[in-house]
């Protein structure tokens, strides 16, 4: 195992600047999934870590080793891909030893890493099969097994279950929360699938624009988001956001305007804002009630999601620019059209200010932001 440590991480691609000045620690032991848009740099950041693109700028550190010159093969990782980039013409047992046998290691050697891997992803029965003769995800774990026999200090994963279908990714995710138990290895995992990060990570990196938006642990990107972004990404569905005005900012509680008129208590202070300043008001759909006697808004169903346990109910109101969510109870009984009073509920609202920055943040912790 290793921990790994990068600083000033640099990359463009002709006049494209993919990363712009990337610092992160991973301990050794942890799993750290890296999230973000499309296009934000998450892929080409693990490739540099593996030594697969040359930096601009900046240092990549393994353990107490500088490996920024060193080649892929020197760095003591393993990295599995979305597309498994298995050998077609080889079997299981062949695709899992190759590494090792190129590596020139004694075939007892080869065999007892290969068996040990292939009886800790269940692949024992699948030796003799080849890729074709597989489904996507005994492809996907013959691809992990490949890498585990090397007992790399890293591993790196990139996109693993993107391929693989609903279900499928579900009983994936729980392979490699098994498989990171079981080996305690350090592992870097890239995905565009908050769900998967969420239910991974021990610590969650954000990236946008190839710059680092937040790190933390996946509670602390939930409840305290450090910008506007970071609130709309991390969370399924998205928070609601109303835009609105400070009426009235003390310590511990916020009144703020909404466009409409209406008036919300948030029970959090918002700094130093004089009144009349404009800020956002964030709410997730969970955070939403029918009912009370306060912090009312007066909305329009346009949707209904019934989703057997629950509901998702998207609302208009002229206070958002898009529908709000409303996680309501498998049975809800609304249709398009009707009118909906719902209520806010003061202790979980988030504020943002005009920049977008998140305002009196509740935990201080070990979260960073950009």
């Amino acid at each position: 195992m290793a921990s790994l440590t990068l600083r000033n991480i640099h990359k463009s691609f002709g006049n494209t600047a993919v990363l712009s000045g990337i610092d992160l620690d991973v301990a050794d032991g942890e799993f750290t999934v890296i999230v973000g848009p499309s296009g934000c740099g998450k892929s080409t950041l693990l490739r540099t870590i593996a030594g697969l693109e040359d930096l601009d700028k900046g240092t990549v550190t393994i353990g107490k080793t500088d490996v920024t010159s060193l080649p892929p093969s020197k760095r003591g990782i393993a990295m599995v891909f979305q597309s498994y980039a298995l050998y077609p013409h080889m079997t299981v047992y062949e695709n899992m030893s190759f590494g090792m046998k190129i590596a020139g290691a004694p075939a007892e050697e080869i065999d007892q890493a290969v068996r040990a891997a292939a009886d800790t992803l269940g692949l024992t029965a699948l030796l003799d099969r080849k890729p074709k003769e597989l489904s996507g995800g005994q492809r996907q774990r013959t691809a992990i097994g490949r890498a585990t026999v090397r007992r790399p200090r890293i591993f790196l994963f990139d996109e693993p279950l993107s391929n693989l279908d609903a279900s499928l990714r579900v009983k994936m995710r729980q392979e490699f929360a098994r498989l990171h138990d079981t080996l305690e290895t350090t592992m870097i995992y890239v995905t565009h699938d908050q769900v998967e990060a969420m239910t991974l990570a021990d610590s969650i990196v954000v990236l946008r624009d190839g710059l680092v938006e937040q790190t933390g642990t996946p509670q602390e990107l939930y409840k305290y988001p450090a910008n506007r972004f970071i609130a709309g990404f991390i969370g399924s569905p998205a928070m609601n956001f109303l835009a609105g005005s400070v009426v009235e900012s003390r310590p511990d509680k916020t009144i703020v305007r909404l466009e409409s008129g209406t008036t919300i208590q948030v029970n959090t202070g918002s700094g130093e804002l004089s009144p009349d300043s404009p800020v956002t008001l964030g709410i997730r759909p969970e955070h939403l009630a029918t009912g009370g006697d306060h912090n009312l808004v007066e909305t329009e169903v346009t949707l209904v999601e019934p989703l057997g346990s629950h509901s998702y109910v998207y609302l208009e109101t002229p206070d958002a620019d898009e529908p709000l969510i409303f996680r309501g109870s498998g049975d809800f009984c609304g249709a398009r059209g009707d009118r909906l009073t719902v209520c806010i509920a003061a202790d979980n609202c988030h504020l943002f200010g005009k920049d977008g920055k998140g305002l009196r943040q509740k935990s201080s912790g070990n979260i960073t932001a950009s």
